[in-house]
């Protein structure tokens, strides 16, 4: 696993509009909506209603710790993983940072290794005048360039569970696309579990093709409601 600077990732800021994140890119005079904003803002009813049903069955106080926990435990399992690719050191002696390292560690055995060159970690993509984000990792996982995504989870997931983790993927793609001359055609999903449990998904060629279509519908979706002002073309 080599790091190589074969595409030139931009800066970027991160900026609050009418309570929504969005990205400032170097050279882009328009601050666009991050990708995950687009899909949490236009979530089907039916998941909107399943979570609905879940803080209810758990109750709200413990729905937000096991959230809050969540979040705390991806944004450090990330941090481990970003300075392991830049060959830096992370330590974090907390509990949960401690399992965060653990759930790293078996992502790395059973996927990262298994990428011969790295391009981009933590690498802002930006789809011109239309969205940005920053995509976990652009690789070449066995000898195609492809799109990476870093996942904990509280329990194993099940590949219907996931489709909004798909057209994330299909979004990142397209921006890279659009922006590089690419043609992406893969993405890869390694997620672990709090309890150590690794998971793969992949997606590739038709069913990579029609999530960067279904992320189109969903963007244009986000820009047809009231509080937002663009248009896809």
């Amino acid at each position: 696993m080599k790091r190589i600077e074969r595409y030139v990732y931009p800066r970027s800021t991160r900026a609050n509009i009418a309570g929504l994140r969005h990205y400032a890119v170097d050279g882009q005079e328009q601050k666009l909506p991050s990708v995950t904003t687009v899909l949490g803002q236009t979530q089907p009813k039916e998941k909107q209603e399943s979570l609905a049903r879940w803080r209810q069955k758990v109750g709200l106080r413990e729905a937000q710790k096991i959230t809050r926990d969540a979040a705390i435990r991806g944004t450090a399992m990330h941090k481990y993983l970003e300075d392991l690719i830049l060959g830096q050191r992370s330590l974090d002696l907390t509990d949960i940072g401690q399992q965060a390292q653990t759930m790293a560690e078996i992502i790395v055995e059973r996927g990262l290794n298994d990428c011969s060159e790295i391009y981009g970690t933590e690498a802002v993509l930006y789809y011109p005048g239309l969205y940005a984000g920053s995509c976990d990792l652009v690789a070449k996982y066995k000898d195609k360039v492809s799109i990476i995504d870093f996942k904990q989870t509280n329990k194993p997931k099940q590949r219907e569970w996931i489709g909004d983790y798909f057209l994330q993927m299909g979004a990142y793609g397209m921006a890279h696309d659009a922006v590089y001359g690419t043609s992406i055609e893969q993405g890869i999903i390694m997620m672990c579990s709090k309890d150590g449990y690794y998971q793969q998904f992949m997606i590739e060629g038709k069913e990579f093709r029609e999530a960067k279509h279904k992320f189109l519908g969903r963007l244009n979706e986000f820009y047809s409601m009231d509080n937002n002002s663009a248009a896809v073309v």
